[in-house]
């Protein structure tokens, strides 16, 4: 059997990397694969380039501090990729590659970002595809544009009552052409590999327990097609998990590593990221830790997982996850089997049940199994 882990979002855009990621180390090298979702591209370019409060490139050296931990696939669709421009993007790319990592999700072109990444482990070949639903559509690849792959979600508004300017309901869903390029690739891959993963930026930022209208759909079509498990991203807050035909969706695996100064207002700030501060307290409703200025996220968002699978030669032989703490530096600590490790259990349990999921969980030792799946 091989084992796989998987985390949520890596932003390593402070000092000494590898000292965040030393607590999870010796559990993400036991697996004979790990992955992860770099968020902001690598490279020492002084471009920036985004439609939205930039992220600023961090320290290449850092994609090293990766591989050391453990690491051998990193995804890279997301809102972030193209924040430096052309050259973060390839930068990101070399980089990752020079380290060890294989990157997914990003490219030259949109071919390139619509290549799989494969691995082989004890036989078998991993494959892992990425894909960014959040927008901007600036970050998206095209045939002659660096960028991402992507699935392309419509967001319609409606009012369906008698009051002007009242509160509209939201509607989300993914354009088909879009969904239909990811389940092709999908199936194709399902030719190359025995394991077929998929990664999917999404979701609604900073907002407990919320799963919009298109994730789910947009998941089990990943399933439908072929995949045999779906690790969601994006939200810098953990989301629940349910399964579809005995396979698990991890619709938000919150945090990993994500300590950045980035987002702190200080002296010189942009009037970007003052804005942006004023307004992530009207939209999001907190304000982020002030003894903790490197993590400027939500205090639930401390709560986060490893998803850990194994995989036999006939199909799925376990799906679980290993609860995490994020600690008072932002370094995420293994906790199962504690009593910490109960409470992430138990945060995890009630956004699954909030968000009408149908994920059922067991304790076993420090893994959390997830039930109904084959």
């Amino acid at each position: 059997m091989i084992t796989i882990a998987s985390v949520g979002d890596l932003i390593l855009d402070e000092p000494d990397p590898a000292s965040y990621l030393a607590p999870s180390a010796e559990l993400l090298r036991s697996a004979d694969v790990t992955i992860g979702q770099v968020e902001v591209p690598h490279s020492t370019t002084t471009v920036s380039q985004s439609t939205d409060v930039p992220a600023p490139p961090s320290d290449p050296a850092a994609l090293k501090a990766l591989a050391e931990a453990g690491f051998d696939i990193v995804t890279l669709a997301g809102n972030h990729i193209c924040d430096a421009g052309d050259i973060g993007v390839a930068d990101t790319i070399r980089h990752s590659r020079d380290a060890g990592l294989l990157p997914t999700g990003a490219g030259a072109n949109l071919d390139e970002a619509r290549t799989p990444a494969i691995v082989e482990r004890g036989g078998m070949r991993v494959g892992v595809l990425s894909y960014n639903c959040v927008g901007p559509r600036e970050s998206w690849a095209t045939s002659k544009k660096h960028g991402c792959a992507y699935v392309h979600v419509l967001t319609h508004y409606e009012l369906d009552h008698a009051s002007p300017g009242g509160p509209p309901k939201i509607y989300t869903f993914a354009d088909p052409d879009s969904l239909d390029a990811m389940a092709d690739d999908i199936r194709a891959l399902r030719e190359q590999a025995d394991v077929v993963l998929v990664s999917l930026h999404k979701g609604v930022g900073h907002t407990p327990a919320v799963v919009a209208m298109y994730e789910k759909p947009v998941a089990r079509a990943a399933i439908d097609a072929g995949a045999e498990a779906v690790f969601g991203h994006h939200a810098h807050i953990m989301r629940g998990i349910e399964t579809h035909r005995g396979k698990p969706i991890f619709h938000g695996l919150g945090n990993f590593v994500t300590v950045t100064h980035a987002l702190t207002p200080g002296a010189g700030s942009s009037a970007e990221l003052e804005a942006w501060s004023k307004r992530r307290k009207e939209l999001y409703g907190f304000a982020p830790d002030p003894d903790m200025p490197a993590y400027p996220f939500h205090p639930e968002s401390r709560n986060t997982a490893i998803a850990w699978l194994g995989f036999d030669r006939d199909g799925l032989a376990e799906a679980a996850f290993v609860p995490c703490r994020i600690d008072q530096r932002g370094a995420p600590v293994p906790c199962g089997g504690t009593g910490d490790g109960e409470r992430v259990t138990e945060y995890l349990e009630q956004i699954t049940r909030t968000a009408g999921l149908n994920g059922r969980f067991t304790t076993h030792g420090t893994r959390v199994t997830i039930e109904g799946t084959s």
